[in-house]
């Protein structure tokens, strides 16, 4: 991403967020807007790509704390007015700077640290060596189902990124050609010039602060290095994912500039309910409806797993609500499982048929234990005072 990005791009409005937007509002309008312009849910429309690439772009800058930060103090340096070009002409421009030298890393340090610090005659050297950028974090969403996700599960993943261009292998010239060092900062991009008892350092204007002039500029890429372009790639979901999980694939983000390394690749995992089984950590979870009988006279039951069946011994005289366990029947990890927690509850039957009331009529007669001795006593008592 330029710096005239910074300048000239309103990455709130681009998401529909506020200045103060918290992180979790910008990530909110991020993904709905990304859910609703993705490439695979509007093939060929050009106009929802496009605005997909913008919103991606936007939350790559304001999901970063670091980036945020630049992006702010971009955009108040450029209200405020000094920064606005030099020579009486505008950033970006025809022979005006590039504010990437203004936002960028120079030898480890702080990109805006380095600024005030080349005002007060600070050395501008080994800015050839600054001007490799590490690459873009990339961040996309997947979604898998409750098995795959206690299972593990090898995806697809379908990337809108930019990337070093392959015509001109990032150099920004045509093939056969080559840029050469700035004449003016000979390579440095600064320039420097005196006033008074100091120096200041300033992106140079002739080459907008990249030390390079390429005079024949690579047809595929314009001079910029990096085309857009899309990559599939497969990558495993381990066992055990949680849904909302982000999971970080290392240097699989956007290709650096001026041989930088690549960014990292961030994968949302969204997991789909199932329909018997929940899930609470490792450990899955399941209700099973029983008859009143059952739990009176204990019952031996078949429940399912996710991988089979297995028997269960149900204890006479087993309460409703009774949570049973059956070990190592969860999420298995590498090195840990989970189990299955099965919970039984009375079935409550809506309808009787005449034969079964005057049965459960006959029960409830013959039935001398109160089921509620507390309560009974309470009344009691009430009643006697």
């Amino acid at each position: 991403m330029s710096a005239k990005d910074y300048y000239e791009k309103d990455f709130y409005a681009d998401l529909g967020v506020s200045k103060t937007a918290t992180a979790a509002e910008i990530k909110k309008a991020y993904r709905k807007l990304a859910r609703d312009l993705h490439p695979d849910k509007n093939p060929g429309n050009k106009v929802a790509e496009e605005k997909f690439k913008t919103v991606s772009e936007a939350y790559d800058v304001l999901s970063d704390d670091a980036k945020r930060k630049e992006y702010d103090e971009a955009q108040s340096m450029a209200a405020a007015g000094p920064f606005r070009g030099f020579g009486g002409q505008s950033a970006g421009g025809a022979g005006g700077f590039d504010l990437n030298d203004l936002l960028r890393n120079q030898g480890g340090a702080g990109g805006l640290g380095d600024i005030f610090g080349g005002l007060f005659n600070r050395s501008a050297t080994n800015t050839r060596a600054a001007r490799a950028r590490r690459g873009n974090d990339v961040e996309t969403e997947v979604r898998i189902s409750f098995t795959e996700a206690v299972t593990g599960v090898t995806v697809p993943l379908r990337l809108a990124e930019r990337s070093t261009c392959p015509t001109c292998l990032g150099t920004g010239a045509r093939p056969g050609t080559s840029a050469h060092d700035c004449p003016v900062c000979n390579g440095s991009g600064l320039t420097t010039r005196n006033q008074g008892s100091f120096a200041f350092s300033e992106p140079c204007t002739n080459c907008r602060g990249t030390g390079s002039i390429i005079d024949d500029p690579c047809p595929t890429c314009h001079g910029e290095r990096t085309v857009l372009q899309s990559r599939t790639l497969s990558t495993r979901i381990p066992a055990g994912v949680a849904d909302g999980q982000r999971i970080r694939l290392a240097g699989k983000g956007e290709a650096g500039s001026g041989g930088g390394p690549h960014g990292d690749l961030f994968v949302v995992v969204h997991v789909s309910g199932h329909e018997l089984f929940g899930r609470t950590g490792d450990n899955l979870t399941l209700t099973v409806p029983v008859t009143f009988p059952e739990l009176v006279l204990g019952t031996d039951l078949t429940v399912p797993t996710l991988n089979g069946s297995v028997r269960l011994r149900v204890a006479p005289g087993t309460a409703s609500g009774r949570k049973l366990r059956v070990k190592g029947a969860g999420v298995k990890r590498r090195d840990s499982i989970g189990d299955l927690i099965v919970t039984v509850e009375v079935a409550v039957p809506q309808k009787l048929s005449e034969e079964a009331k005057q049965a459960l009529e006959a029960f409830a007669a013959a039935a001398t234990t109160d089921p509620r001795p507390a309560i009974t006593k309470a009344i009691a008592a009430s009643a006697r005072s």
